[in-house]
């Protein structure tokens, strides 16, 4: 089925079915690549929805940055308000992805009932997403190993928070 990537600061559709990619994004000029294209690929493979799926990544088209820091916080505040799922992939590397951001993100949609939490067990620090597997536990929200399972387990959340004619 199709899938369309929505931007950072690109207009967000209004409706239907959408997953919103947190998690780390890799610094500019660093050396680390953004795992978010391998997330599109996943998403697109296992999308069978009769809707085009849009994916909302905070990374910005062509690598240009905001101008003014509040415009990306805004559009992403925005964007994950408005997904269906709030997709979390957390491949901890303090060094080059520490995630910090995403520690506040996941703490402030946790308790959305659109939140899947995915936290490598291989990453270089997988000790520091413990205590974010323990409170998404705690809060229902599934737990996943793997991208390709967390992708699964997003879009199970798509589907049920999607209504027919894309409704939420």
């Amino acid at each position: 089925m199709t899938v369309t990537v929505v931007w950072a600061r690109e207009p967000i559709p209004e409706s239907g079915p959408s997953v919103f990619l947190a998690g780390p994004t890799p610094r500019l000029g660093g050396d680390v690549e953004s795992w978010r294209p391998a997330a599109v690929e996943a998403l697109a493979e296992q999308w069978t929805g009769a809707e085009e799926l849009t994916v909302l990544t905070p990374e910005s088209r062509g690598g240009k940055r905001a101008a003014h820091y509040d415009d990306q916080v805004g559009w992403e505040t925005a964007a994950r308000r408005a997904a269906s799922a709030v997709l979390f992939w957390i491949p901890r590397d303090l060094r080059t992805l520490p995630g910090f951001t995403t520690n506040v993100e996941f703490g402030l949609d946790v308790a959305t009932g659109r939140a899947v939490l995915g936290c490598p067990p291989d990453c270089p620090n997988p000790e520091r997403n413990r205590y974010l597997v323990y409170v998404a536990q705690q809060h229902n929200v599934p737990v996943r190993e793997t991208l390709h399972d967390t992708v699964t387990a997003a879009l199970g959340i798509v589907t049920a928070n999607t209504r027919p004619g894309g409704e939420q």
